[in-house]
Formats: structure tokens, sequence, C-alpha cells
């Protein structure tokens, strides 16, 4: 298979560099917390495969809005007025599948194309 010159440029994901020499040291039998590449030592909890299993048998199939659900930005919303004590609004509120897809997200101004 041919693929375009581009694709040479693209590398490891630095934070699978950072798991493997994790895991290297492990070998050596030094203890480590691994923080990486955001998958947790243990298995999901019993109540959450459970949710999504009764989710999927709803017909929760397709993609949510980009923002997410405002249900969840509701309670997201609500407990960050709470307990921080600073009026947070849900359309104030992105939800993601972790930190690296918002950094160079549209919703941050400095992402934008600058206009004139």
């Amino acid at each position: 298979m041919k693929l375009a010159l581009r694709m040479s440029r693209l590398g490891t994901e630095t934070a699978f560099e950072v798991l493997a020499r994790a895991r290297q040291l492990e070998s050596q039998g030094r203890r480590i917390v691994h923080l990486q590449i955001g998958e947790p030592d243990f298995n999901t909890p019993d109540h959450i495969v459970e949710a999504a299993i009764k989710a999927l048998r709803e017909g929760w199939h397709h993609y949510s809005p980009s923002a997410g659900l405002l249900p969840l930005r509701q309670a997201i919303a609500e407990d960050v007025s709470a307990t921080r004590g600073i009026p947070v609004n849900p359309d104030q509120v992105v939800v993601t599948p972790g930190g690296k897809p918002i950094i160079s997200s549209h919703f941050w101004p400095w992402s934008r194309p600058a206009t004139k």
C-alpha cells in the first residue's frame, strides 16, 4: 500500500511513550501510578457497566450533542456552582472524553482562525 508522504510525519502519542517507559520501570520492580493514558488499573465498576447496558437497550446508540447532553451539563453546572461558590450556567459547560480533545477544539478562542 502506498501512503502519502505526510503520513511519515505522524509520530507516536507521547503518552504511549511514557506508558512504555513506566511499564519498563514496573518490570524492574518499581511501583508506578499510571496517569499517562487515562486507562485505570481497575475494571469499570459494575453499576457503570449496568448503566451502559441499560442505556444501549433504551436506544442510546448515536452521537450526543457536541457540547454534551443538557441534563449532564446542568448537573455539572449545579455541582460547580455549589462546591466552588461561583455561578455556572450549563451553556458554559462542555463535556469531553478527556482533556486533549478540548485543547484544540473550536470552543477556545485561540484555536479559531484570525478574522479581519
